[in-house]
């Protein structure tokens, strides 16, 4: 994924409300997928149990269908891989969160 991709670029607004850092810092989001004006996002939870998972696809969701020429959006949630920050997050979010 590129950082000057319009989708990716909507998505760097969306903060993680727990963390405080954006899900694109965190590496949350694996994949992001076009088909004419329909998009795929695939992305993962810092956690399997993450409270606020509903929150945070919803605002993905918002995100991307913000974006010109997105007409629909479809979110998928997967855990595979896990998310590790040491191997995810960028090196900014790491020293955020402490990860040497």
């Amino acid at each position: 994924m590129k950082s000057d991709d319009p989708i990716f670029e909507a998505l760097s607004e969306v903060v993680d409300p727990e963390m405080g850092i954006s899900i694109t810092e965190l590496g949350l989001i694996y994949g992001i997928e076009r088909k004419q004006g329909h998009v795929e996002v695939t992305m993962t939870l810092t956690s399997p149990g993450c409270p606020v998972a509903p929150e945070i696809m919803a605002a993905v969701h918002r995100a991307t269908l913000s974006v010109e020429d997105v007409e629909s959006v479809h979110v998928n949630l997967t855990f595979s891989p896990l998310w590790n920050p040491r191997i995810h997050a960028t090196e900014d979010a790491q020293m955020e969160l402490g990860v040497f």
